[in-house]
């Protein structure tokens, strides 16, 4: 169970910080530090196994009958992003402390952060597509909560939607791809997947699916073109920048190419998408970073373009790339984190990110300074710094690539180039904030942090230069194990020694120095050459294209809706008749040999009823009451046809349900006129009818066709295992509460959550009663006559016996907590009917949403206990026993289960029916008056 608690301690965990915030800023942090660090010590205790080459799996069943179940794997690569994700999301955490301001909530700050993290951690570990894609999306939801913590500013509403519609977008282009995959090897296992990399290359729907996979990948990593997203997520806070740059959100896409390495790359076409978008990335990235006067924004873009030579070195399509794209994701996680941390300090202790304004802060934070110059020093790739080492392994691999033929030569040179626009960049970092002469009008005067913010940074910086100097020592274990997750055949001969010598790469690094030094000296010419070109802004023009698709969706919807539910109508059966066409045209192959029932005069005189009300609704609908009468009329019939054609449990409901609604129909009616004008003009009554002729042909056909043909249907398994597996020889309620209880569970949270929104809806509403009928006749001045009082409290026990009995006997003749809660619902609100709210309130004093809460809890409840034996969620117990006097009886958990949607029915049908009924009283208005 070890790594399905490295995913729950923080998931749990994300509910700490709303507890403990009352009780003091330090000690909320330091509650929510406690269960991250759980995993990460699961992590650590499993580390062992990973580097002896152990794949270590788990998976626990969900729901068996349909494959379902929750699979997580551990190797060489998930235990490195791990440890990011875990090790760098804890010093955040301890960042965040110092940086978050009192006006900010803490608590709802680290409950988006533990929740993205559980995300981040959910995907790395996931051994099932689907299980994986789920996690994915969820880092799309968290990331739109963190960069939109500030919502009352504008920027960070723009960005968050701008995030998370580009990413979303992706997302759905990812599960498409997996699906496809899963489809080409007949498993969503990652196991299997990953053991059929040959079948997938070679399968005529590879192309499509890798598309699609990178498609997910680059929105989310913010590969060109879909980098746009990523500089404006800048207006979240910095200890979620630093997070969401260093091991998170865009390191999800790196990660991903990472993980289908195995399966997707090799061929031409991933070379060409994957090395090319990497190097468009890298360069693009690298260069907008020089003219940005954000600090934020600088390292945005320098992000951008580290990604983009992740990127460049995994579409390389060698053994020695994807050894160093491990590498540089450590390092650029290391270095990227601590400046983003620093820049936070230095707008926290200064007041503002503007480069230009940032002047000589050595001389106001030297300890800062120095440990944001070796990060900064790190990401221009210094020699002695971890960033040199995994840089100068991109050179080299860049130099043994033939796959552009003659035209090879142009990706050494770009990446140098790229190179040289790192150290330019970085060297603006540094000289225009710590050094370049004085603050120009900050508005507070800059200092030194406190104490601890500066420890993440700290620790950061050290691991710089340790693994810098030390690389084999430090990193040389957890580099070859998380390589080797990439590479089936082994790995190929690297080393991470700090000197190989006089060599190419060394001659590009120096070139790269030298080439960004220069950039830097003469940087007033390159912002004089760019200020002739306007600087597009994304977040604008994503808001236009919005608006854009906002205003064309709108021009349609005048267009087809014209406020005519006739037209819908008859648009919709039109649709129908057009797609169901070609099939009926063989008529001749509709009619089956299977023996028709013989009719009777029942049936007959039933059928007859049925059809004349029918009728009788549509022909007199405008005299609304009398159309209601007949309406209730076919509810009758098709409940007597249910229980003649041997289903009484759907009879029973049918008959409830009838009740109900009418009742419900009666409450609204009474607010409208009784009687409407006439509408409809002639030619279209004679459309309307035309059409419902047609589609009444149709259906009828349609049914002839079933009923004459033979089915094979799935009734004979229920038939034959509702008695021994699911205890109960009424198979409609056991299939309810049993083998479809998932759905029903569905169902009841469904129906919940519709009587809450009804009520909702009309909680202050205020509809005037009517004094008088459509012929100004006043109503009664004794709405609740003493007949029906006598006669509804005599029925009310009996009501509530005959719905116990139901209830009670469902699990083997027909009934059950459905029907039950239903008929519990009609007793009740004929006491609303006959005696009125007033008289009611004090004696039936129950909240229904309470109920309809407590209904749900239960059912849930039932399944969660079958956890407790080790079974699939919602699977049921039963057994016999027997007692002296009463004899052999049935005890079975589905009771609780049907429990729950008993009081969930009577919950959600009262809450409509009894409030809509208040709407009608002199109290509603008290109320009203006294709010």
């Amino acid at each position: 169970m070890n790594l399905l608690w490295v995913v729950l301690f923080p998931l749990i965990g994300t509910l700490v910080p709303l507890f403990t915030e009352r009780f003091g800023r330090s000690f909320c942090a330091l509650s929510v530090t406690v269960l991250p660090a759980c995993s990460l010590i699961l992590v650590l205790m499993h580390a062992g196994d990973v580097f002896d080459n152990q794949l270590i799996r788990q998976s626990i069943e969900w729901i068996p009958a349909m494959g379902l179940e929750l699979s997580f794997r551990l190797d060489g690569l998930a235990l490195l992003f791990l440890l990011l994700i875990l090790g760098i999301g804890l010093l955040v955490i301890l960042y965040a402390r110092y940086y978050l301001s009192s006006s900010d909530s803490m608590g709802r700050f680290y409950a988006y952060l533990i929740l993205f993290m559980t995300a981040m951690v959910g995907i790395v570990i996931s051994n099932n597509l689907i299980q994986l894609w789920m996690f994915w999306e969820l880092t799309s939801i968290s990331s739109f909560l963190l960069i939109s913590f500030w919502s009352h500013k504008s920027d960070a509403r723009k960005g968050a939607r701008m995030a998370l519609t580009v990413t979303g977008a992706g997302g759905l282009a990812l599960l498409a791809g997996l699906l496809l995959i899963g489809n080409i090897v007949d498993s969503y296992d990652l196991d299997t997947v990953l053991a059929n990399g040959d079948l997938i290359r070679s399968h005529s729907s590879y192309p499509v699916a890798l598309i699609l996979v990178l498609l997910g990948a680059f929105t989310k990593s913010a590969q060109f073109p879909f980098h746009f997203w990523l500089p404006h997520a800048m207006s979240a806070p910095t200890p979620v920048s630093a997070y969401l740059h260093s091991a998170t959100m865009v390191k999800a896409g790196i990660f991903l190419m990472a993980r289908f390495y195995p399966v997707l790359a090799g061929t031409d076409l991933w070379f060409m998408i994957v090395s090319l978008t990497g190097l468009a990335t890298l360069l693009l990235g690298a260069y907008i970073a020089l003219f940005k006067h954000d600090l934020k924004g600088l390292l945005a873009y320098s992000t951008i373009s580290h990604l983009g030579l992740i990127t460049l070195l995994l579409g390389l399509n060698s053994e020695f790339a994807a050894v160093a794209a491990i590498f540089h994701i450590i390092n650029h996680a290391t270095f990227k984190a601590s400046l983003f941390m620093a820049a936070g300090i230095i707008d926290h202790e200064s007041g503002s990110r503007d480069m230009r304004k940032l002047n000589g802060l050595w001389k106001y934070m030297p300890y800062t300074a120095t440990l944001a110059i070796v990060a900064a020093l790190s990401m221009a790739g210094v020699p002695l710094l971890n960033g040199f080492l995994s840089k100068e392994m991109f050179f080299a691999e860049t130099l043994n690539q033939s796959m552009l033929g003659s035209l090879s030569w142009m990706i050494p040179l770009l990446a140098t180039v790229g190179a040289a626009f790192s150290v330019a960049y970085s060297l603006r970092f540094i000289h225009d904030v710590f050094f370049n002469g004085e603050p120009i009008d900050l508005p507070k005067t800059p200092k030194e942090p406190p104490r601890y913010m500066k420890v993440p940074i700290e620790i950061l910086v050290a691991l710089c230069l340790l693994v810098g100097i030390f690389p084999s020592f430090v990193v040389g274990d957890l580099l070859s194990v998380a390589s080797l997750s990439l590479l089936s055949e082994g790995l190929p001969e690297y080393s991470l020694a700090i000197w190989h010598g006089l060599n190419v790469p060394l001659f590009m690094s120096i070139l790269a120095m030298i080439g960004g030094l220069t950039i830097y000296y003469n940087r007033r010419h390159l912002f004089q050459f760019q200020s002739h070109f306007d600087e597009p802004d994304a977040k604008h023009i994503f808001e236009g294209v919005v608006q854009s698709v906002v205003a064309f969706s709108q021009r349609v919807i005048k267009t087809l809706e014209n406020g005519s539910m006739q037209r819908y109508c008859a648009l919709l059966m039109l649709f129908t008749l057009v797609m169901s066409a070609l099939p009926l045209l063989e008529l001749n192959k509709n009619a089956g040999s299977r023996p028709q029932i013989p009719l009777d005069g029942v049936t007959l005189v039933g059928a007859f009823l049925m059809i004349i009300s029918a009728i009788a609704t549509v022909t007199w609908h405008r005299r609304r009451f009398l159309a209601l009468i007949f309406l209730s009329v076919v509810g009758l019939m098709v409940s007597l046809a249910f229980a003649q054609f041997s289903a009484p449990d759907l009879a029973l409901t049918q008959l409830s349900v009838e009740i109900v609604t009418i009742i419900l129909l009666l409450l609204a009616l009474f607010f409208l006129p009784q009687n409407t004008l006439k509408e409809s003009s002639p030619s279209r009554l004679s459309r309307d009818l035309l059409v419902s002729s047609l589609i009444g042909g149709v259906i009828g056909t349609i049914c002839y066709a079933m009923l004459t043909n033979p089915l094979s249907t799935i009734s004979d398994f229920f038939l034959a295992n509702s008695k021994t597996g699911g205890g109960g020889t009424n198979v409609v309620n056991v299939i309810l509460v049993d083998f479809r209880g998932f759905d029903t569970l569905g169902e009841i949270t469904v129906l919940g959550i519709a009587a809450l929104g009804i009520f909702k809806l009309i909680a202050r509403m205020r509809i005037y009663m009517p004094i008088s009928d459509d012929k100004g006749r006043t109503w009664s001045n004794d709405p609740h006559p003493m007949m029906l009082e006598m006669i509804s409290q005599s029925l009310l026990p009996l009501a509530l016996l005959v719905s116990v009995y139901i209830f009670l006997r469902g699990h083997n003749v027909p009934g059950g907590g459905f029907i039950a809660g239903l008929i519990t619902s009609v007793a009740i609100i004929q006491q609303y009917i006959a005696h009125g709210v007033k008289w009611i309130k004090p004696r039936i004093n129950i909240d229904y949403q309470w109920l309809i809460a407590g209904g749900i809890l239960i059912a849930t409840t039932t399944g969660l206990g079958a956890w407790l034996f080790s079974k699939p969620f919602l699977s049921t117990w039963f057994d016999h026993f027997h007692l002296p006097w009463i004899g052999e009886f049935e005890l079975a958990s589905a009771m609780l289960f049907d429990l729950g949607v008993y009081l969930t029915v009577v919950g959600a049908v009262m809450l409509i029916l009894a409030n809509l009924g208040k709407l009608t009283t002199s109290e509603r208005f008290d109320i009203k008056e006294n709010d």
